[in-house]
């Protein structure tokens, strides 16, 4: 085993004591690792002090999730409008809820929706008999604590969500071609013999440059073939001596105007217009180069596909002419007011969410999405617009939370 492997294992498992002991530090200091708190009929959690009792549960069958309270005495229900209970939530980096309660039945409801996530320190006080009763306790779901030495480790970094400008792009296929003027293949205007090759592959040439001598057949007389375009001399199929029948004997190709010619099938098509910018990518090169719509078909080829020219800027052309290429052609740009990197996304229970960082606390932040394009996903809802996040390696929070058992208690 070589010594960077050794040392590469070495600094695995220190990191993993490191991560084991920062889930301990915050186990410590929850009741994740303490006793099942008692439940109610109701499946909520009871909180008891001397012989008077009240069971606060989250109550969500068919309604948003909202807060309901039953009051016992000596174990005898207690009429809900005889009591008066609040309850304060306080949330990771987010403040706090206040939430009142109004008699409703045999119960006390609660005044509002209990958003997600269902993670926060509670604060209950109730009064009965002009007795007051006060309980505290946390119910956290979805959180972790990471020291961030341990963090920078393990490469988990953030990033701030906020307003982008997303980007979409349709993937097309073809290759890259020469503008029709910009190959030219050059032939002998009267059959003869190749008397003198004045020019070499791959040598740029002027408009006018001499490139080859040849005896005439009928005249026995000799003449210059000459370049009709400044370019590079791409392909010399010819020596001294040969006759010239009728071939080509030079082809010119000038870079400085490359286009890529993609094809795009009748739904894309509609989608695309002139000037909408491309980013050509190749196989071997993660950018080929970058253009811009210049031509749409406005035939459709045997295989129902439409032609679309991308004119090319050369200076940043990576591959030669004749290479396949995938255009990525912009369609639509647009900002959005809050928006999160696609590779920030994990999924916990039914939701997708990120992981929002208050100091070295990681929790889950239940989100509504709408339109993705590119590396970013628009946020509807869930997020507060500033929320430092987690960007890179999220699924190491993941694993994280459901290592140390992070429940849905309710």
């Amino acid at each position: 085993m070589s010594i960077s492997v050794k040392l590469s294992l070495i600094a695995s498992v220190i990191v993993a004591t490191l991560m084991g002991l920062s889930i301990i530090a915050l186990a410590s200091g929850t009741e994740a690792q303490e006793v099942e708190p008692e439940k109610g009929p109701h499946r909520g959690r009871m909180l008891r002090q001397d012989d008077f009792a009240i069971e606060l549960a989250i109550f969500e069958a068919g309604v948003p999730p909202e807060f309901r309270v039953w009051a016992t005495q000596d174990g005898k229900i207690l009429p809900p409008e005889s009591v008066e209970v609040s309850v304060t939530l306080s949330r990771l980096g987010d403040g706090e809820d206040q939430i009142k309660f109004r008699p409703q039945e045999d119960f006390l409801r609660g005044d509002m929706e209990i958003v997600e996530p269902h993670s926060f320190m509670v604060s209950v006080n109730a009064s009965y008999v002009n007795k007051s009763y006060k309980w505290q306790y946390d119910n956290f779901e979805g959180r972790t604590r990471i020291h961030a030495d341990v963090a920078n480790a393990m490469g988990i970094f953030t990033g701030t969500a906020s307003s982008q400008v997303l980007t979409e792009r349709l993937s097309l296929f073809g290759r890259l071609l020469a503008d029709t003027n910009a190959l030219v293949h050059l032939s002998a205007r009267f059959d003869g013999v190749v008397k003198g090759i004045h020019v070499s592959l791959g040598q740029q040439v002027k408009a006018g440059t001499a490139l080859i001598s040849i005896e005439s057949n009928e005249s026995l007389k000799s003449y210059v073939l000459r370049a009709e375009i400044a370019g590079e001399i791409a392909a010399l199929p010819i020596n001294i001596g040969e006759a010239t029948d009728g071939r080509t004997l030079v082809s010119i190709l000038d870079r400085s105007r490359p286009l890529a010619l993609l094809k795009a099938f009748p739904e894309d098509r509609r989608r695309i217009a002139l000037n909408n910018s491309v980013l050509l990518v190749n196989e071997a090169l993660e950018t080929a180069g970058k253009g811009a719509v210049q031509w749409v078909s406005p035939l459709l080829n045997g295989d129902q596909s439409a032609d679309i020219r991308v004119s090319i800027d050369a200076d940043n052309l990576e591959v030669p002419v004749g290479s396949f290429v995938r255009g990525d052609v912009e369609v639509a740009r647009y900002e959005v007011p809050l928006a999160v990197k696609r590779k920030a996304l994990q999924s916990f229970r039914d939701f997708t969410v990120v992981y929002a960082k208050v100091g070295d606390q990681y929790e889950v932040r239940m989100l509504e999405l709408g339109r993705e394009a590119g590396e970013w996903v628009e946020v509807l809802g869930g997020l507060e617009p500033g929320t430092e996040y987690v960007t890179d390696n999220s699924y190491i929070i993941k694993a994280d939370i459901e290592k140390s058992g992070a429940s849905h208690d309710h």
